[in-house]
């Protein structure tokens, strides 16, 4: 009896989700929050299952999208802001931080990890929490283990690449850089003594923007480029080749089969002359198959845990490392799937579900008003409404690069109108704008309509990435 209730209960999973809209698929995904106009959680949850997406990676624990999370059977990874690490050295603050995140949800949050950290020893960061990890992820897995989850839920630090070096280039010749190796030592010890995973992002993206001479085909999977490593082994593409440069590394430190989880792998599309659609879908493409074969990498082969980078884009993240931040979404801001794929790796592209029951501004946009008079007032209006708002598309190369003077402008105005929530005091700019309810796109250039806010809204930094982003567009006027 008891096992012929264990196959209908299959059977209802099995029909509960082919009405969901799909098979359960490997890829898990990273749901950022850093959003003017955040969607409604419950929403997302019900997009999430309708692409059968089993695995989701937070930056915090928002109870708001954590709880649209609850007996939703996705299973969690939570974050805890580098900005609380200091606060986890205390072992109190990371007992109450269980109590409140972990613990309160019972069995009703699928929950497998904590992300304590977002790579936290990024050289960009200079050190700023190289003594407030270790033992802030030492404090978490304790809390975890005597509150009765450690052996179901375990604390993990999500690295960047850049945490391990090649002094010439060979994946083989893989260690942790100098500067932190006794550290990182310490630290995949510690999360191999307690059954815990490495998780670090990789970014192909990032290796062709941050160098001329990088081969373009080596960021992609069917490139044909091939580098030749020690032993005869041959990379084909740079995902590999940095996958394996860490597991050499790893072989150093004494932990040669340590669990691996990309926790970030993405491809923007915008904000760069290489971030658009096309080179995105290849990305993804070549990346999905792969991991449906299961081939692993060649010093590592076998089944891989990935996790996109990233489900939405983000109008408030920070533009410092380039304007393409803002555009690693794989669906828009809006939840419109940005183009088809398939997340099985099988090759049977279509377009994902969009989010549901998305409510938008109402039909407006603020434009230049060339009618206007004191035009030597514009460069300021300019600088303030893309420093306040997003002009990261009309960069060169980039999706609106092609608008004349007056639709950029127009772009930079209404960007900051829409984000504003449309509030008429936001198209003024010293009567240099105006409301209009003709659809002021142009030139292939989307001039977005901006979702109605699940959220309270917060105002974007003004920070001097988007002052030279500013400025560029006043060059150009």
């Amino acid at each position: 009896m008891a096992r012929l209730l264990r196959q209908l209960a299959a059977l209802l999973l099995a029909a509960s989700a082919a009405a969901a809209g799909g098979d359960t698929v490997e890829v898990g995904v990273n749901w950022g929050s850093q959003l003017s106009h955040p969607l409604l959680p419950d929403s997302v949850v019900k997009m999430l299952k309708a692409n059968g997406i089993a695995r989701v990676k937070m930056f915090d624990a928002d109870p708001w999208p954590v709880g649209a999370l609850v007996d939703s059977g996705i299973e969690v990874m939570l974050g805890i802001p580098n900005d609380m690490l200091e606060t986890m050295n205390s072992y109190g603050n990371a007992e109450d931080w269980v109590k409140e995140n972990v613990t309160a949800y019972g069995d009703k949050l699928k929950l497998k990890y904590v992300a304590v950290g977002n790579e936290p020893f990024l050289k960009a960061y200079n050190g700023s929490f190289m003594k407030t990890t270790f033992p802030a992820l030492k404090n978490v897995q304790k809390a975890l283990d005597e509150a009765g989850v450690g052996n179901k839920v375990k604390a993990v630090v999500p690295l960047n690449a850049d945490v391990y070096v090649s002094p010439d280039d060979k994946p083989s010749s893989g260690a942790f850089r100098p500067d932190i190796n006794d550290l990182m030592t310490d630290m995949v010890k510690f999360l191999h003594d307690h059954g815990a995973p490495f998780v670090v992002n990789i970014y192909p993206f990032l290796s062709l923007y941050q160098s001329d001479d990088f081969p373009f085909e080596f960021a992609f999977f069917d490139g044909g480029r091939n580098i030749q490593d020690k032993g005869g082994v041959s990379y084909s593409n740079v995902f590999d080749a940095n996958y394996d440069t860490l597991v050499n590394a790893l072989k150093k430190a004494g932990v040669p089969n340590l669990k691996v989880i990309v926790g970030e792998a993405g491809w923007p599309t915008d904000g760069n002359k290489n971030a658009n659609l096309k080179l995105a879908r290849r990305f993804y493409d070549g990346l999905l198959k792969k991991l449906s074969k299961n081939d692993g990498t060649p010093v590592r082969p076998g089944k891989m845990e990935v996790y996109l980078f990233g489900l939405f884009d983000e109008d408030m993240k920070s533009i410092a490392p380039g304007n393409f931040e803002r555009h690693w979404g794989i669906f828009t801001y809006d939840g419109k799937p940005k183009f088809p794929m398939d997340l099985t790796g099988q090759g049977h592209d279509k377009l994902l579900s969009p989010v549901p029951d998305v409510q938008y501004l109402p039909h407006q946009w603020c434009v230049f008003d060339d009618g206007a008079k004191d035009k030597a007032k514009l460069p300021g209006n300019i600088q303030y409404a893309c420093a306040s708002g997003d002009c990261t598309a009309l960069g060169y190369g980039c999706s609106c690069n092609g608008l004349d003077e007056k639709s950029n402008i127009s772009y930079a105005f209404n960007m900051y109108f829409q984000m504003q929530d449309q509030d008429v005091r936001a198209c003024d700019f010293d009567g240099l704008a105006k409301i209009t309810e003709k659809n002021a796109s142009a030139r292939g250039c989307l001039f977005p309509i901006q979702v109605l806010s699940a959220g309270g809204r917060a105002a974007p930094g003004i920070g001097w990435a988007a002052a030279i982003m500013a400025l560029a567009v006043m060059m150009f006027v």
